[in-house]
C-alpha cells in the first residue's frame, strides 16, 4: 500500500492533505525517522516528539515564504523529510550527505542554520524587522524548546521583540526534557502541572464557578473573563511572557493536529508578539526513546525492535570517561574542587561527579557566559572551579574568559571536551578554534594531552596551577594506553621528546602526536630519521627543547587537530621569529581556512591532511625538496 509520505516532495504537498490524512502522514514520518536513524545514528528523541508540530506548522503557514526558524535542528529531521530531502535522509550526518542540523546551503526551507541553542528568537526577530521594512506581510515563526529558555540569548531576543511590538510568533515546544534534565527556575516553573491537564481544568472550573455568581451591572461573562485572566496570570507561565510584551496562547496539545492548525491559523491574524505554548513528549511513538529520552537524544545505529545499539561499547575508555573518573578522584582529595557545566552534564561527565559527590557540581543550563563568570566568582573565594564545556560551546563565553577570568588572573580550570574534529555533528560543533581564541589571552595556559593517560596528569596539573588554565581533548575513545596509577603534575611549558631524529622534526600536539610517532616509524625504512616531539603546551611553548632541536635539524612539520590560522603551528612560527631563527623549513599541517563538513573523524582528518599518511607525505616532500636544493647548489658550485 502506497504511503502518503512517498508523495511528499515539499510542504505544498502536505497542505493538500486533509487533517485525517495528516495524522496518517505523521505516523509514516515517525516510522521513517526511526528506520533511518536506526541505520545511520543521529538525533532521535527530539524529532520524534515534534513530528505533529512540524506538520502542523508547515500545514498552517505558507513556507518557505513564511519563515520557520528552528532552534539548533535537533528536532528537525521530520522537517527535512517533507522539505525535499525524503530520498536523501539516509545520508544524514554521513560524509557528503545531509547535515544533522539546518543548513541554508541545503534547502530554501532551512532559513537559518544553527547548531548552538538559543539563536532562533533573535534570528527570527531580525527577519520580522526585515520583512516589515520591505512591506512583506509573510510571517516568521521561531520554534524553541523549553530547554532553550535557559539560554540568555533567548531572553535577549524576547525582550527586544516585546519592546518593538513586532508580529513575531514564538512556538515553545515544551517537552519537559532537553539533552540533560532541565535546570533553572524558569524551566522548573514550566514543568508544573498547571501548564498541562491541571491548568486546563483550572481554567474551565474557575469559569464555571464565576458564572454561578449573581449578576451585577456589567456583563457577567466579561467580569468572569477578567477575574479568570487575572487569577491564572499569577499561577501559569502566561504572566511571565506577557511581562515581556507577548500574547501568551496555550498550553496546546502537541499531538492534536486540528487544535494546532486552528491555533496557528488564528495567531497568523494577530499583529503583536505571540508565544504559543505547545506540550509534547520527547521520544513520542518509540517506547525506548519515551522511557529514556536522554539516552536517545543522540544515538549510534540501533536495533529497532530492542532499542539496543548494533555495536557494543568499546573496551577502551573515552577521554570523557577518563576525565570524569580523574575529576572525581582529585575532588575527593581536594575539597575545594567543584565541577561546572552548561547543560552538558552527561556529555562532559560532570553528571558522574554529581552522583558521586552531591553538592560539588553545578549545571547552569545553556548559559556558557554565566558558567564562566560563575566560576570566576567561586575562584575569588578560594574554590577551584573546573568548567567542563565542549570546545565549540565555550566560544560563547569568550568575553567572560578574557574579562572576568584572565584580567583578574583567577584560578579557573577549563576542560574543553570535543576539542578538534568531532565528526558527524559538522562545522557547528568542530572544536578547531580553541588554541586560537585562548592562546592570545594574557595569563592563560593552554594544554592538550597526547593520550588518555596524559589527560589525567593534565587535569591534576590544572587543579594545582594558580591562574587561568585550559586543556582540550578529543571526542571518543582514547588510544588504549596503560594508565599510570599515580597521577603526577607536569611542569608548565615542558614538551616531551618521544623520538630523536637527524633528518627532520615532527612537532605534534594532542590527538596528532600518536599519528606523528607512527609516521616516523614508517619513515625509517624509507631512509628518513624523524624526531617526534609531544608539545603538550600550545602556550607557553617549550622554547628550549624546540629551538635546540631545530638548530641542529632545520626542517620542521607541525601537526594539529585545529585550524591552521592562529593555531599551534602559528605559535611555533611566531616563536621562531622571536628567537631570530629564520632558516628553518616549516610545513604546517592542520585544518584549512574553511569550515569543515561532517563525516567520520577518520574521514575528516584525512580530508584536512593531519592523519598518519598525510604526515608521511609532508615529510617526504620536505626531504625531497631539501635534496633537490642541495643538488642544485652542488651543480652551481661545480659550474
Amino acid at each position: 500500500m502506497a504511503r502518503f509520505l512517498d508523495g511528499i516532495d515539499s510542504p505544498a504537498d502536505v497542505r493538500k492533505l486533509s487533517l485525517e490524512e495528516l495524522s496518517t502522514l505523521a505516523e509514516e514520518v515517525r516510522e521513517e525517522v526511526i528506520s533511518v536513524v536506526s541505520e545511520t545514528g543521529g538525533h532521535l528523541a527530539s524529532t520524534l516528539g515534534a513530528v505533529e508540530l512540524t506538520l502542523a506548522l508547515h500545514y498552517a503557514f505558507d513556507t518557505p515564504r513564511d519563515r520557520i526558524v528552528w532552534d539548533t535542528g535537533h528536532q528537525a529531521y521530520a522537517h527535512k523529510l517533507i522539505c525535499g530531502r525524503r530520498t536523501r535522509l539516509g545520508t544524514i550526518r554521513q560524509f557528503g550527505g545531509l547535515s544533522g542540523f539546518l543548513s541554508r546551503d541545503e534547502s530554501d526551507y532551512d532559513v537559518f542554520g544553527a547548531g548552538h541553542a538559543g539563536t532562533s528568537v533573535s534570528a527570527a526577530l531580525g527577519m520580522v524587522v526585515a520583512k516589515n521594512l520591505q512591506g512583506d506581510k509573510h510571517r516568521v515563526v521561531a520554534v524553541i524548546s523549553d530547554g532553550c529558555l535557559s539560554a540568555g540569548l533567548t531572553f535577549e531576543g524576547l525582550n527586544q521583540a516585546g519592546h518593538l511590538e513586532k508580529n513575531l510568533i514564538v512556538v515553545l515546544n515544551d517537552n519537559a526534557i532537553f539533552i540533560d534534565p532541565r535546570v533553572g527556575a524558569f524551566s522548573s516553573f514550566l514543568s508544573k502541572q498547571l501548564t498541562t491537564n491541571l491548568g486546563i481544568k483550572l481554567q474551565k472550573n474557575l469559569m464555571q464557578l464565576l458564572l454561578t455568581l449573581p449578576k451585577v451591572g456589567e456583563n457577567l461573562y466579561l467580569i468572569a473573563r477578567k477575574v479568570k485572566d487575572s487569577f491564572l496570570g499569577l499561577v501559569t507561565p502566561g504572566f511571565l511572557f506577557e511581562a515581556l510584551g507577548f500574547q501568551y496562547v496555550g498550553p496546546v496539545d502537541g499531538y492534536n493536529l486540528a487544535e494546532m492548525v486552528r491555533t496557528f491559523g488564528n495567531v497568523k491574524q494577530m499583529a503583536r508578539p505571540t508565544l504559543i505554548h505547545v506540550i509534547t513528549k520527547k521520544g513520542k511513538g518509540y517506547k525506548p526513546a519515551e522511557e529514556d529520552p536522554i539516552r536517545y537524544h543522540s544515538v549510534a545505529p540501533f536495533h529497532v525492535l530492542t532499542g539496543k545499539a548494533k555495536k557494543g561499547a568499546g573496551t577502551v575508555p573515552t577521554y570523557t570517561d577518563v576525565f570524569a573518573r580523574t575529576l572525581i578522584r582529585l575532588a575527593k582529595e581536594n575539597s575545594k574542587v567543584v565541577g561546572i557545566t552548561a547543560a552538558m552534564g552527561s556529555g562532559t561527565g560532570i553528571d558522574k561527579l554529581s552522583r558521586e559527590l552531591p553538592g560539588r557540581s553545578y549545571d547552569v543550563g545553556i548559559a556558557e557566559q554565566h558558567a564562566v563568570t560563575f566560576a570566576a566568582g567561586l575562584a575569588t573565594e578560594g574554590w577551584v572551579p573546573v568548567v567542563a564545556i565542549y570546545s565549540t560551546f565555550l566560544q560563547r563565553g569568550y568575553d567572560q574568559i578574557l574579562h572576568d577570568v584572565c584580567i583578574q588572573n583567577l584560578h579557573v580550570v577549563f576542560a574543553l571536551d570535543r576539542g578538534g574534529l568531532v565528526g558527524a555533528d559538522g562545522p557547528t560543533h568542530h572544536g578547531v578554534f580553541d588554541f586560537s581564541y585562548l592562546r592570545s589571552i594574557p595569563n592563560m595556559v593552554v594544554m592538550a594531552p597526547k593520550d588518555e593517560n596524559e589527560l589525567q596528569h593534565m587535569l591534576k596539573t590544572a587543579i594545582e596551577h594558580s591562574g587561568p588554565i585550559a586543556f582540550r581533548y578529543p571526542r571518543g575513545e582514547g588510544w588504549g594506553v596503560d594508565m599510570d596509577e599515580e597521577i603526577r603534575t607536569l611542569k608548565i611549558g615542558t614538551a616531551e621528546l618521544l623520538r630523536p631524529g637527524r633528518d627532520l622534526v615532527i612537532l605534534g600536539i594532542g590527538q596528532t602526536v600518536i599519528p606523528a610517532l607512527r609516521a616516523a616509524q614508517d619513515l625509517a625504512p624509507l631512509g628518513i630519521d624523524a624526531a617526534v616531539v609531544n608539545a603538550r603546551f600550545a602556550k607557553p611553548l617549550d622554547r628550549d627543547l624546540i629551538t635546540s632541536l631545530l638548530l641542529r635539524v632545520p626542517r620542521l612539520i607541525t601537526v594539529e587537530d585545529h585550524a591552521l590560522d592562529g593555531g599551534f603551528g602559528s605559535a611555533v612560527v611566531e616563536m621562531l621569529a622571536d628567537e631570530g631563527i629564520t632558516d628553518v623549513k616549516v610545513k604546517r599541517l592542520g585544518a584549512p581556512d574553511r569550515f569543515i563538513p561532517h563525516g567520520t573523524q577518520a574521514e575528516l582528518r584525512k580530508l584536512c591532511g593531519i592523519d598518519k599518511d598525510a604526515i608521511i607525505q609532508a615529510a617526504l616532500q620536505i626531504v625531497r625538496e631539501e635534496k633537490k636544493k642541495r643538488k642544485e647548489g652542488w651543480e652551481r658550485g661545480s659550474a
